[in-house]
C-alpha cells in the first residue's frame, strides 16, 4: 500500500450469538434476531428480510453454510465501516484456531478441552498416525471473502510448529522410542519429524491451493514460537516457517502474541520471506499521552532492529483483553513513538495486539474507529 501507517486487522472477531446458535441448530430468541437486525442496519447490510428468515427456519446442512456466509459478511462490512484497508472475515468460519485445522486432517485424535489463556480453552488432540490431508480448510472462507470485498485481503493460517506444539505427539515419539534412548533428544527428533510431515503433508497444499486461487497475502499465526527458548528449539521454529512459505509467489508475514520478544528477535531477521511482524504491544504499555519515555511498551522494537530485523511490523496500538477504548490520540503517539525508532516509517503498518475476538462488537468497533483515526492523525504529522 502507498498510503502511510496502513491499518489492518490482525485475526478473530467475536462470533455473534445468532451466528454461534444458529450453526449449533439452537432456536434463536427474537432478542437474538433483533441483535441481527441492529447491527446488520448499522452495518448498511442488504436484504435482511433474508436473514432474518433464515434465522427462523429449522436446522439443515444449507441452513448452516448460509449462516457462516451471513456472519463473514458482517465482519467484512464491519472491518470496511471502521476504514481497515487490510481485512479478512473475523474467522467466522473457524471453529478455534487449532481445532479447525486438525479436525479437518487425517492422523489425530482429540482428548479434551485444556486452558490456552484467560478463560478460553481449545481441544486438545494427540498425533496417532502420519498426518495425511484430508480436505481445505481455509479455501472457502478465503474465496468469500474475496467475492465480498475490494479492500486489500490478508489470510490468517495457523503455523506448523505452533500446531504441533499443542499436540500429544504418541505416533512419533513411539516411533522413535527404539531408535533414541536419551529422552529429550528422542522427543526433539520426534517433534522435528512431526513437524515437518505436517508442513509436507498438509500446510503447504493448503497455502498452494490459496495461492493459485488469489490469495496475495497469507499471515503465518504463531503463539507458541516461544514456548521453547533454547538454541535448537528456535532454529526448529525457524527452519519451519521457511520450509513452510518456500516456493511460494505470495507475501508471507508472521502473526505473535504475550511471548518472549527477546528471544524471538534474535532470530526474527532468519525468517525468509517474512515480509512482517506483526507484534503486541499496547498491552505492555500505559495509557498516558505523548512519546518519548512515556512510551515504556514499545522498547522491544529496538531489539529487533539491533538484530537486524529489516521488514514491517504490524505494530500493536490497541489491547484487546481490556474495555479501555484507546482515543485516537493515543494511537497517533505509539505510532509516532515507533516511527522515530526504526529507520522508515514506511515500515509501520498499524494493528490491534491480537484478534478482538474476547470483547464485545460495541467495544470492538469502538477500539477500530479510533485505531484508524489514530493512524490518519498520525499520517498528517508526517506528510
Amino acid at each position: 500500500m502507498n498510503k502511510l501507517f496502513p491499518t489492518q486487522e490482525v485475526g478473530s472477531l467475536a462470533k455473534p450469538r445468532w451466528r454461534l446458535k444458529g450453526y449449533r441448530g439452537k432456536l434463536l430468541s427474537q432478542k437474538e434476531i433483533a441483535e441481527a437486525v441492529k447491527w446488520g442496519k448499522k452495518l448498511r447490510i442488504e436484504d435482511l428480510d433474508v436473514l432474518v428468515k433464515l434465522l427462523s427456519e429449522r436446522d439443515s446442512l444449507s441452513r448452516r453454510r448460509a449462516i457462516l456466509e451471513w456472519s463473514a459478511k458482517y465482519v467484512i462490512r464491519f472491518f470496511e465501516s471502521v476504514g481497515l484497508g487490510i481485512i479478512f472475515d473475523g474467522e467466522q468460519w473457524r471453529s478455534e484456531m487449532y481445532e479447525h485445522v486438525i479436525k479437518k486432517t487425517a492422523g489425530f485424535r482429540f482428548l479434551g478441552y485444556v486452558k490456552s489463556f484467560d478463560y478460553r480453552y481449545f481441544n486438545k488432540a494427540a498425533c496417532i498416525d502420519r498426518p495425511k490431508y484430508v480436505k481445505s480448510f481455509y479455501l472457502d472462507e478465503f474465496l468469500f471473502v474475496k467475492e465480498n470485498t475490494e479492500r486489500e485481503i490478508k489470510v490468517p493460517f495457523t503455523g506448523s510448529y505452533t500446531l504441533v506444539d499443542w499436540t500429544f505427539n504418541e505416533y512419533y515419539e513411539r516411533k522413535f522410542s527404539r531408535e533414541i534412548r536419551d529422552f529429550k533428544r528422542r522427543k526433539f527428533e520426534a517433534k522435528r519429524e512431526f513437524l515437518f510431515d505436517l508442513i509436507k503433508e498438509v500446510i503447504r497444499p493448503e497455502i498452494s491451493k490459496l495461492v493459485d486461487s488469489g490469495a496475495m497475502w497469507i499471515q503465518i499465526d504463531e503463539p507458541a514460537a516461544t514456548t521453547n527458548t533454547t538454541d535448537e528449539e528456535m532454529q526448529l521454529f525457524v527452519d519451519s516457517f521457511n520450509e513452510t512459505v518456500k516456493g511460494f509467489n505470495c507475501t508471507f508475514s508472521l502473526h505473535n502474541c504475550y511471548s518472549n520478544y527477546e528471544i524471538l528477535a534474535k532470530y526474527a531477521c532468519k525468517l525468509r520471506n517474512c515480509s512482517q511482524l506483526s507484534l503486541e504491544f499496547a498491552n505492555r504499555d500505559n495509557k498516558q499521552i505523548g512519546t518519548g519515555n512515556v512510551r515504556a511498551g514499545y522498547k522491544k522494537i529496538k531489539l529487533f532492529e539491533n538484530h537486524g530485523f529489516h521488514g514491517n511490523y504490524g505494530l500493536g496500538v490497541v489491547d484487546v483483553h481490556t474495555n479501555f477504548v484507546e482515543p485516537p490520540e493515543l494511537v497517533r503517539d505509539r505510532i509516532l513513538h515507533v516511527a522515530k525508532m526504526v529507520s522508515d516509517p514506511r515500515r509501520i503498518y498499524v494493528s490491534t495486539d491480537c484478534g478482538l475476538r474476547t470483547r464485545t462488537w460495541e467495544i470492538s468497533f469502538r477500539k477500530l474507529k479510533n485505531m484508524v483515526l489514530g493512524a490518519e492523525l498520525a499520517r498528517k504529522v508526517l506528510e
